[in-house]
């Protein structure tokens, strides 16, 4: 199992990236560029505790489908999605919101487990890719939280 953490700030109060970090439709707006789709479960608006979305896109120039769940949310400090069904041997975001400065300092915390190749797919493809989609996400995030 790999993992990796990566911090961004954003000059936002803690409750409007917390609630925008929850929005379905956010996720979508940030990964148009693989397609992203939710397909099943809560699909639009602000997903909860216990509710779960299945996710359809591309990635790799491969169709991916993961369905994942809000497993523990602590409002609006932190929340966690974990995979359900999918692509990885296991798939785990922790999602912390801290308040900084008069904004906030976001956290995400990754681990996660390749069902293929894992030893070399991980460190050389996974991670650095999922790093990137997390910072095209809270790119999106803040200019979206900005402009509204």
């Amino acid at each position: 199992m790999r993992g990796f953490e990566l911090v961004t700030h954003l000059p936002v109060p803690v409750r409007a990236v917390f609630d925008a970090s929850l929005s379905i439709d956010a996720h979508l707006g940030s990964m148009r560029f693989s397609r992203e789709r939710a397909i099943a479960g809560v699909t639009s608006g602000t997903i909860g505790l216990g509710e779960s979305v299945t996710w359809r896109a591309w990635h790799f120039g491969v169709p991916f489908t993961m369905t994942s769940v809000i497993s523990e949310l602590e409002e609006p400090l932190r929340f966690v999605d974990q995979q359900l069904k999918g692509p990885f041997g296991s798939f785990r975001h922790e999602h912390l919101f801290v308040p900084a400065g008069g904004g906030t300092r976001m956290i995400d915390r990754i681990q996660l487990a390749s069902p293929f190749a894992g030893a070399l797919a991980e460190p050389v493809l996974l991670v650095p890719y999922l790093r990137h989609l997390i910072r095209v996400r809270n790119r999106f995030l803040l200019r979206s939280l900005l402009a509204g």
